[in-house]
């Protein structure tokens, strides 16, 4: 089958649905002079012998979107836009393109007003969404990553728990020396010197068998993948906490993985050129991988709710 082509396909802008190639925004808008959007990405994946299209953990994706238009102070996103409406949009995003394999969703709120100037409040938002192919925004077999020289944005500077496209000239600083300097990825430390997380994933550790990752007040992103792997790993009976972790505990990590609806779950073979474990997925790592496939599928009773069929 061959792979989705976005930019043939049919996107949604401002209650319309257009051609992919038609759905642009004005070079004097909020969100290109200022980067004043939210937005939230999805999987919708293929269930080749059920010959069903699902998408995982909708209801979360939209309730993120939500809260990050509270926090940015947008007029009122969940009054204007319904979950129910919500819903519409990403199942008939899916169905006009008859998408029939692993996908990504894009939904965007942005502020759609022209020379506003750097305001927020009182402005019209407005909402995009387009589907373009899962692909790999990192090697699957693993990465090798730096810690980054550059600090991590403070909550009380951008928000880190609302997914602002602002946000991300902070860690596109980060992946860019990362690229620069032979590595795949960007490890971020907050302000404090504490690990935060990568440029567009969630960051895990493991350490005697144990799950650890970053709390929620190190500066990262909510992450539905890493809220995802916490419960899996709940129900795997794994240990896992989630605390400050100090820059030296990467190194002497057993296992270490990135995170993300783009990201899956990705293996670090090593941090700064320090090898983490033998190389490759540990053990730990790979019972979450296994059990974050098997729910993405529909094949643990357990989480089925998470599924919504398009």
């Amino acid at each position: 089958m061959p792979k989705l082509d976005y930019t043939n396909t049919k996107a949604y802008l401002r209650g319309d649905w257009v051609d992919f190639r038609e759905a642009n925004l004005s070079i004097a808008s909020s969100s290109v002079l200022y980067g004043l959007s939210i937005y939230t990405v999805f999987n919708a994946i293929w269930d080749n012998k059920n010959k069903q299209l699902n998408i995982f953990r909708l209801e979360d994706h939209y309730r993120r979107l939500c809260n990050s238009a509270k926090i940015m102070d947008f007029d009122d996103f969940s009054k204007s836009c319904s979950f129910e409406e919500f819903n519409k949009i990403a199942t008939q995003l899916l169905r006009k393109n008859s998408v029939q394999e692993d996908a990504l969703v894009r939904i965007t709120v942005f502020i759609d007003a022209l020379i506003a100037g750097p305001r927020i409040h009182g402005l019209k938002n407005s909402i995009s969404a387009y589907v373009y192919p899962m692909g790999e925004i990192y090697p699957r077999t693993g990465i090798d990553v730096c810690v980054s020289s550059w600090t991590r944005a403070a909550d009380n500077m951008i928000p880190s728990r609302a997914k602002v496209n602002g946000q991300y000239v902070n860690a596109s600083i980060m992946k860019n020396e990362a690229l620069r300097n032979g590595y795949h990825e960007a490890i971020a430390l907050d302000a404090s010197g504490h690990v935060s997380e990568g440029t567009a994933a969630n960051l895990f550790i493991v350490r005697e068998g144990k799950l650890i990752t970053p709390d929620t007040t190190t500066d990262i992103l909510e992450g539905i993948t890493r809220a995802t792997i916490i419960k899996l790993a709940d129900y795997l009976g794994i240990v896992n906490s989630q605390r400050t972790i100090d820059r030296t505990e990467l190194y002497i990590a057993d296992e270490a993985f990135m995170c993300g609806s783009s990201a899956h779950i990705t293996p670090i073979l090593s941090i700064d050129k320090r090898p983490v474990g033998n190389g490759k997925i540990g053990p730990v790592s790979l019972r979450l991988f296994e059990a974050y496939k098997k729910a993405q599928r529909g094949e643990i009773q357990d989480f089925k709710q998470w599924l919504t069929k398009v």
